[in-house]
């Protein structure tokens, strides 16, 4: 039996990501897919005392592209997310949990493309602070024919998936009866339910950066992605 996610690289994604991420054997980064203007693979939000904000990384206008393909030109950027994460989070508990990361991010290196840096940030935090098992890949180098449905459906069959979980946004254009016709149990993720923490600034807001939640909780952290629901059953 092989679980796999498949999901384009986001700018450090929100808990829910990574439930998804934990929930695999596999984990597929679609980045030859089209990018798109104003979605999650350039930007997140923070929580701060006017609800949420914004961190952006500069990428420019162009449509025309592909995630893998969007490169980053201007790193004027880096240290101005760094900065607002310290003025954010400099008394949060865990602060320090965090620092190395950070500056390793921020700090001692400059990013030319955006996809290599979401994939080195997703996975620095699965394995390192999350603990997370799942395996990733790239879905150009299992170099799948078809788009949409049909090139999610080559994606796990090259990888002998199983079952394919995804997140209920896709149900607007994934068909369950074609993961039937090729014997793929469709689950559809489920991000109800998670409970609060800490937040420096009511009120509580669950969509912000995966940031937000390691800040104020540590090691704790899978808890509240994941670990509350055993305590359920």
């Amino acid at each position: 039996m092989t679980r796999v996610v498949i999901n384009q690289s986001n700018y450090i994604p929100w808990k829910g990501y990574f439930d998804l991420i934990h929930d695999a054997d596999i984990f597929i980064f679609y980045d030859d897919a089209q990018y798109t203007k104003n979605d999650w693979r350039n930007r997140n939000k923070l929580k701060c005392n006017e609800s949420t904000l914004w961190l952006t990384i500069p990428v420019g206008i162009d449509l025309n592209r592909r995630i893998c393909d969007v490169s980053i030109n201007n790193y004027k950027w880096q240290s101005k997310h760094l900065k607002t994460i310290i003025q954010l989070y400099s008394k949060a508990p865990y602060f320090n949990y965090l620092k190395d990361f950070l500056e390793e991010v921020y700090i001692e290196n400059k990013w030319h493309n955006l996809s290599v840096l979401n994939q080195f940030i997703i996975k620095k935090i699965a394995r390192d602070f999350l603990g997370i098992k799942a395996c990733f890949l790239n879905s150009a180098d299992l170099q799948c024919e078809g788009k949409g449905q049909d090139k999610v459906l080559n994606l796990l069959k090259s990888v002998s998936a199983t079952t394919y979980l995804s997140g209920p946004a896709a149900k607007n254009y994934l068909l369950p009866s074609s993961f039937e016709q090729e014997n793929i149990e469709l689950i559809w993720k489920d991000y109800s339910g998670y409970p609060e923490y800490h937040q420096f600034y009511p009120p509580f807001e669950h969509a912000v950066s995966i940031i937000d939640l390691i800040m104020n909780t540590g090691k704790e952290a899978p808890h509240y992605i994941w670990g509350w629901r055993s305590r359920l059953t």
